[in-house]
């Protein structure tokens, strides 16, 4: 899933990468397929959890692209 600003720069909402085991990976296909994601803070989150540094995930993971929260 994405969201916010995130959805925005890669026109969709849902995006569908195979064979990644880990966050690392991800970014990097990420980066191929949505340019405009280079350069961008976002957090990920797997499986409802927010993840930092490199990140193991499972094949049946659910993943989040999460734009910067701002807070008040």
């Amino acid at each position: 899933m994405i969201f916010g600003q995130l959805e925005d720069i890669t026109g969709t909402t849902e995006v569908l990468i195979p064979c990644v085991d880990n966050t690392t990976a991800l970014s990097e296909k990420l980066y191929e397929k949505y340019p405009g994601l280079q350069g961008r803070k976002f957090m990920i989150a797997i499986n409802q959890k927010i993840v930092k540094g490199n990140a193991v995930i499972s094949q049946d993971a659910q993943i989040a692209l999460l734009p910067p929260f701002s807070g008040g």
